[in-house]
């Protein structure tokens, strides 16, 4: 999948939009939105109700043709489609939100549907081409179709009307930032099918109402209608802005047809080069990536960090659970002096924590790595599945919660892993006479600061196969934390994952986090041991 403004791949979902004939006057409100049709009751049970309905009915796809001067745009010509900030959703009320509306285009090309709701009453916002410029797209809005339809939308908070807090866009896709006001990775409505032997299902958000906010409120409600050719849902996103901007959600989904496997609160991300993979390391930059580890609190207490890779072939990793606590994707590093980037700002990207807010049973956190040369692809992704088969006519109903922020707002009360750095084993100044891979890990936090200089520190390596040795753990002072070190030997030429699990212990008392690590050893004729000439 591209990225960026949301992922290229995905078309957007929506309905065409009633004729023209149906066109009110201006809104009373004196608002610059033109609306369509005339109000009608709307509340989060009325929309599981439609729903629910539509999943009886066969899936009919939502895309529309676009005329080829909106079909045929560059990026940068895209770029040009600016909405008018005095015609924004609320932009005369005296509101702690406004919402503008993406312009139809470039990868944008199916409608999405847009409603604002007030005192219970739901009325369609229609497309105008004066709520946009159009620069130098070289796109005519007198040529375009009074119908058009919109892409998505973002929101503004009154601490910033230039910025935006949250966006939706492509798919069922959307993003949102925390304090430092930088988007970075991505989340999903739904993921279906995902690192299966078939076509990935990327199900729609076809339809949004936006709910007037009081106007001393500081939390948005954002309902939206999903589609697919395998289910429809209805989602209710109550939306807090801050330095860890909350997003609660209520999902109920009623498939249309067994799922495989199904994808609840998905995240998407990319990991080109770190610290501990550098294979496509021809950049100038030290590190590029939006996330350097899927974390996971599980249901038995258990805190596990597991680093992200960009592996040689596409990776499928399931960790099961029971009730668990959260997940999340997170950027632990956010050292500036270790991305050295100064446009994209890697080190602001904001981290993302999924908490359920009811027992979600059996099931496991599932994590996809796909090989990529370029930031310009989300290459990891990362759900929660449930272990019961989905059913079609029945309903299922998640409640669960967005942090995003820098940092989450849970983590560990144990030590935890701030970096994780590999590379060729062996011992300095001795000549190596077999292949081994070095992994070095640093810990922080915790009990860690109360360790005496005669406490017995230990770390706990094994491996799912290969050989363990030189294993190590020692201070650092300069972190104010540990260091575990080992080599891998892999005893055979294959190429095969091998799982490594670490952490750190005293006496009985386990006093960090859980380190899981999955390396494939290279080919063969990669295993150049590099001993110098004078060895």
């Amino acid at each position: 999948m591209k990225r960026r403004i949301f992922l290229q791949s995905a078309a957007l979902a929506g309905g065409a939009l009633s004729s023209l004939s149906s066109l009110l006057a201006w809104a009373a409100s004196g608002e610059k939105i033109k609306l369509i049709g005339g109000p009608e009751p709307f509340n989060y049970a009325w929309l599981k109700g439609l729903a629910r309905t539509l999943a009886t009915q066969p899936y009919q796809s939502y895309a529309a043709k676009l005329p080829a001067s909106l079909q045929n745009l560059t990026w940068d010509q895209y770029q040009q489609l600016q909405y008018q900030r005095d015609h924004a959703l609320w932009g005369d009320r005296d509101s702690n939100f406004r919402a503008q509306f993406f312009h139809l285009g470039l990868y944008f090309k199916t409608p999405v549907r847009m409603y604002k709701v007030s005192n219970g009453q739901a009325q369609e916002i229609a497309y105008d081409p004066a709520m946009f410029t159009y620069g130098k797209s070289g796109v005519e809005p007198s040529k375009l179709p009074k119908d058009l339809g919109f892409a998505g939308f973002r929101l503004n908070y009154h601490s910033d009307w230039t910025r935006d807090v949250a966006a939706f866009l492509g798919a069922s896709y959307f993003r949102a930032v925390g304090g430092e006001m930088q988007y970075g990775l991505s989340a999903r409505g739904l993921a279906i099918d995902t690192a299966m032997p078939r076509p990935e299902e990327f199900p729609e958000f076809v339809r949004f109402w936006l709910e007037q906010p009081a106007d001393n409120s500081q939390s948005l409600v954002v309902y939206a209608l999903l589609d697919s050719s395998s289910t429809s849902g209805a989602y209710r996103f109550t939306i807090t802005p801050g330095d860890t901007l909350v997003m609660d959600m209520d999902v109920a989904l009623y498939p249309r047809k067994p799922i495989e496997r199904l994808g609840i609160a998905p995240i998407t991300s990319m990991y080109m080069v770190g610290e501990n993979d550098r294979r496509a390391n021809w950049d100038w930059r030290p590190e590029i990536h939006d996330a350097d580890g899927l974390a996971i609190w599980t249901g038995n207490g258990e805190w596990i960090w597991r680093p992200l890779n960009n592996p040689r072939q596409m990776r499928f990793n399931a960790y099961d659970d029971n009730n668990l606590h959260g997940f999340g994707l997170l950027q632990r590093d956010r050292n500036f002096d270790h991305y050295q980037d100064d446009g994209a700002f890697y080190d602001k990207r904001p981290s993302l924590w999924v908490e359920p807010k009811d027992a979600w049973g059996k099931g496991s956190v599932q994590l996809v790595e796909i090989p990529t040369l370029d930031e310009t692809f989300d290459n990891v992704v990362a759900f929660w599945n449930p272990k019961e088969l989905v059913k079609p006519g029945q309903e299922y109903l998640y409640s669960y919660r967005l942090y995003w922020s820098g940092l989450p707002p849970v983590h560990t009360p144990l030590a935890y892993v701030v970096a994780t750095r590999s590379g060729l084993g062996g011992v300095v100044g001795r000549r190596r006479n077999y292949f081994s891979w070095r992994f070095t890990v640093d810990f922080i936090g915790g009990k860690l600061a109360l360790l005496g200089k005669d406490a017995k520190l230990e770390a706990v390596v094994t491996s799912s196969r290969g050989r363990v040795e030189l294993l190590s753990c020692r201070p650092q002072l300069h972190i104010g934390g540990y260091r575990a070190q080992f080599d891998i030997v892999p005893l055979d030429v294959k190429q095969d994952p091998i799982d490594i699990r670490l952490f750190l212990k005293l006496g009985k008392e386990a006093m960090s986090e859980t380190w899981l690590y999955q390396w494939n050893p290279p080919p063969a004729n990669e295993r150049d041991l590099r001993n110098p000439g004078h060895l």
